[in-house]
């Protein structure tokens, strides 16, 4: 038999070459699915997403499961199906999640699922995630928690001073009589 040979057309290579550049700068991504969305729903979710430093990108899923092999991440075939939007993720994924499921109250746009540090995660992983606080509200908390012993010391030794202070007020005023 005679093998036959695949021919690749460059504008496809070119394409899966640029989608690759386009993920390596991130390490969290959340696939949605978007069919439904009008053009200004999609360009105000960006917007939204861009402030936490996140972008939304309309890919193909064929390219997508190239660039993600290439990657070496884990099969995400299950959730690169039907009109695909990938949120790539730089920082805080919660935050970008919850900027998802927000918007998915008032469109029809659906999370199918992440890629969330190394591993898959589907829709109801990545709400809970969603719901978690961000990191800056989770080390204001633990900050708070670190000065709670400290901040109740002070008001233990100036509770002692403030006494002692009342005190010799009061002998000082008994004294005068």
């Amino acid at each position: 038999m005679a093998e036959t040979e695949v021919k690749v057309q460059q504008s496809k290579i070119e394409a899966v070459g640029k989608l690759r550049e386009q993920f390596a700068g991130y390490h969290d991504f959340i696939f949605t699915d978007y069919r439904g969305l009008t053009v200004a729903q999609i360009t105000e979710l960006r917007h939204r997403l861009r402030v936490q430093r996140s972008v939304l990108k309309v890919v193909k899923n064929g390219y997508a499961k190239i660039v993600l092999q290439g990657m070496k991440a884990p099969d995400m075939s299950a959730h690169l199906t039907g009109p695909t939007a990938i949120a790539l993720v730089k920082e805080d994924v919660a935050a970008a999640a919850r900027i998802l499921f927000d918007f998915t109250k008032e469109s029809p746009l659906h999370v199918k699922g992440g890629l969330i540090e190394g591993g898959v995660y589907d829709s109801k992983q990545v709400e809970v995630l969603s719901k978690l606080p961000t990191k800056n509200v989770l080390l204001a908390q633990l900050m708070g928690t670190m000065k709670a012993p400290v901040q109740n010391l002070v008001f233990a030794l100036s509770g002692i001073t403030t006494k002692l202070v009342r005190t010799l007020a009061a002998v000082a005023e008994a004294k005068k009589e």
